[in-house]
C-alpha cells in the first residue's frame, strides 16, 4: 500500500510541467523519437541519483547548507538560460530551415534522427541534457528530501533505498518516454521550419523563464 502511494506521488510529480518536460518536448520535436527517449532516460537517472541520496541523508545536508544549495541553483539556472537562449537564438536565425532540406523527409518514421544536421541533437545529447537537467535543479533535492523518510523504515536497508528509487526512476521514465512517443508521433508536422521555429521560441522561452525563476527565487 505504502509502494502504491509512493507511485502516485511520484507519477503526479513526474506530470507536472517544468524544466524536464520542456527539454523533452524539444528534444523529441527537434531530434526525433530516440533521442526524446534518451532524455528520458537522463532523467530517470538523475531522479534515481536524487532518490539515493535523499536516502543517504546527502540531499538533506544540501539542502541545509545554504551556500551549496544556492550554487546547485545557479549552476542548474546558468544550464537551463544556456540552453534556452540556444534554442530562442536557432528560431530566430531559421537555423532549422536548412537541418530540414538537408534531412527532407529522412527525419520522418524509424530514421528519425537521421535529419538532424546539429551533432549536438544526436540521442547521447539527449541523455546528458536530460540527467543534467534534473539533477541541477535543486527543487528535486527538496522534493525528495521531503518524500523519501516518509515511505522508508527508521533504519532503511540498502534493498528498501534502492527498491524507491528504481520506482521513482522507472515512473519518471516511462513518462517522459510516453512524452517522447507521442512528440516523435507529431514530428511530419512539427519538423515544418515554421512550426520547428515556433516550438525553439516558446520552448526557449520557458527554459529561460525557468531559469530566471530559479535564481530570483529565495
Amino acid at each position: 500500500m505504502q509502494l502504491a502511494v509512493f507511485a502516485g506521488v511520484v507519477t503526479v510529480a513526474a506530470m507536472s510541467p517544468g524544466p524536464d518536460f520542456a527539454i523533452t518536448v524539444r528534444n523529441a520535436a527537434v531530434s526525433g523519437r530516440r533521442t526524446g527517449v534518451m532524455t528520458a532516460l537522463g532523467i530517470a537517472v538523475g531522479v534515481m541519483v536524487w532518490s539515493v541520496c535523499a536516502a543517504l541523508g546527502i540531499a538533506a545536508l544540501l539542502a541545509a547548507s545554504a551556500t551549496a544549495f544556492t550554487v546547485v541553483k545557479l549552476v542548474g539556472a546558468a544550464y537551463l538560460l544556456y540552453m534556452g537562449t540556444r534554442a530562442v537564438w536557432g528560431a530566430l536565425r531559421g537555423g532549422h530551415a536548412a537541418a530540414a532540406a538537408d534531412g527532407g523527409e529522412a527525419g520522418d518514421g524509424a530514421g528519425d534522427d537521421a535529419g538532424d544536421a546539429d551533432p549536438a541533437s544526436r540521442p547521447w545529447s539527449g541523455f546528458w541534457q536530460g540527467l543534467l537537467t534534473n539533477v541541477l535543479n535543486p527543487k528535486a533535492a527538496v522534493f525528495f528530501v521531503a518524500l523519501m523518510p516518509q515511505f522508508l523504515p527508521a533504519s532503511p536497508g540498502v534493498a528498501d533505498t534502492l527498491l524507491l528509487a528504481v520506482v521513482a526512476a522507472a515512473i519518471t521514465g516511462s513518462w517522459f518516454t510516453v512524452v517522447s512517443a507521442v512528440v516523435g508521433a507529431l514530428r511530419r508536422l512539427l519538423s515544418r521550419p515554421a512550426v520547428r521555429r515556433r516550438l525553439d521560441a516558446i520552448t526557449g522561452t520557458v527554459l529561460v523563464a525557468l531559469g530566471l525563476r530559479l535564481v530570483v527565487e529565495h
